[in-house]
């Protein structure tokens, strides 16, 4: 079971295809072990895979935060001598945001090179994702896009999961989340009444309602605004959020949408207390994107489950900016690619403590040990359970960060790992 706030962008990511225009053979265990007695050979490269949607149809830079985050710490890792006196021989595969693609791409990695794990996998449709589970490859810190993570054993997404993952989405085909976002503005701004704005288009519709339903859980007034995708309007929903006094502001639209609601709830002088944005917008590119809306820049709140890229001040996130200086822009996926990569590392790490060999089973053995991960403190404790009921209540915590212009994102609310609630769970449909 994911998060709410993290399921809600699942299905925002995947809306986002909608708002811009097969199983192989099993081959044996023994035929892609590295390392140990299985090659004798101590200097062979460290096989990875990374498959990204690098130039799907929702654009170039919207899924590739995660692959540059993986390859910065594959880097700065070889760079102090790899794993065991091995470097990391990465192969990356765009898999061009299509289900075609990425079956191609989980071929080409799984079967033909050979790599141990997949690593920080962010793709748009992963139709490969049950070859991946058949053949026993442990996908490690993928971004749940879709269901998969949810879905399917040996994959292991950055968020977790507690359901069976018996090749069924979540518990009877349906996930479960609590409403933490929410609770929160609720309880450290007052908020009261939210607007969420969305297309004419279903998947854009199917997400906002998501959005809604767990506004009104929380005691929510909740304001819908839907806007034509072709020709939108959004000085008429800018006016109505002033007129209506709303306090917060979801979306359930595209990058450039929001961009433009911004500079029309600008326009009108419709001021809130937060637009909230999620994971994949919490960026340096903010002033750019927005650069036609300073007052509504400056109201960006983002939420997660992973440490502000901004706070240098811990080491885990210091290590993580020295070694990505050379990007031009920084994201929250990028941190989260490094913590993927890092986690690899400490699996491949604990199979060579053990004398085992980087194999695939071994490091899966790590990854479903049960121990929560935290990737240094750079993730909210992670784990993987295969609970048989949906649990009724969880303890959610939940990292925050405000846009400031001249600073960047600021970490509100104290530390992530004490900005915490204990919440029902609701179910919603993958």
């Amino acid at each position: 079971m994911r998060r709410r706030s993290r399921a809600a962008e699942a299905v925002a990511a995947g809306l986002l295809l909608v708002l811009s225009a097969a199983c192989g053979s099993r081959l044996p265990e023994r035929d892609f072990e590295q390392g140990g007695h299985s090659t004798g050979a101590p200097r062979e490269p460290v096989r990875v895979g990374v498959i990204t949607s690098a130039t799907s149809p929702v654009g170039g830079a919207a899924f590739t935060g995660p692959r540059d985050g993986a390859q910065a710490w594959f880097r700065d890792l070889d760079a102090h001598g790899g794993i065991g006196g091995r470097p990391v021989e990465v192969h990356t595969c765009d898999d061009g945001g299509s289900g075609v693609g990425n079956n191609e791409c989980v071929r080409k990695l799984v079967d033909e090179q050979k790599v141990v794990a997949l690593v920080a996998t962010t793709s748009l449709e992963y139709a490969g994702a049950s070859h991946v589970s058949h053949a026993r490859v442990p996908d490690i810190g993928g971004q749940p896009v879709g269901a998969a993570y949810d879905t399917y054993p040996h994959l292991y997404g950055i968020y977790g999961s507690l359901a069976p993952r018996d090749g069924t989405p979540g518990w009877g085909g349906k996930l479960y989340g609590g409403t933490e976002v929410y609770r929160f503005f609720k309880r450290e701004k007052g908020a009261r009444t939210a607007a969420v704005v969305s297309y004419n288009q279903s998947a854009s519709a199917a997400y906002a309602s998501l959005v809604t339903r767990g506004l009104q859980t929380e005691g929510y007034k909740v304001i819908t605004e839907q806007v034509d995708f072709a020709l939108p309007n959004f000085r008429a929903v800018a006016a109505d959020l002033k007129d209506q006094h709303v306090d917060l502001v979801f979306d359930a639209i595209d990058s450039h949408g929001n961009a433009q609601l911004c500079k029309a709830m600008d326009e009108v002088g419709a001021h809130v207390v937060a637009k909230v944005t999620n994971v994949q917008n919490w960026t340096s590119t903010v002033a750019a994107d927005y650069k036609d809306a300073p007052h509504c820049r400056n109201a960006l709140w983002a939420t997660g489950s992973s440490r502000n890229y901004e706070d240098v001040n811990h080491p885990a996130v210091r290590a993580f900016r020295e070694a990505t200086k050379g990007l031009k822009t920084h994201s929250q996926w990028q941190l989260e690619g490094w913590a993927a990569a890092r986690w690899f590392t400490d699996a491949a790490k604990s199979c060579v403590a053990r004398g085992d060999g980087i194999t695939r089973a071994c490091v899966d053995g790590f990854m479903n040990s049960g121990r929560p991960y935290t990737a240094g403190g750079l993730l909210l404790p992670v784990s993987f359970e295969r609970l048989p009921q949906p649990p009724k209540t969880r303890r959610t915590c939940l990292s925050v960060a405000r846009w400031r212009d001249g600073t960047g994102w600021v970490t509100q609310a104290g530390d992530m790992t004490t900005n915490c609630f204990v919440l029902p769970q609701l179910s919603y449909l993958p």
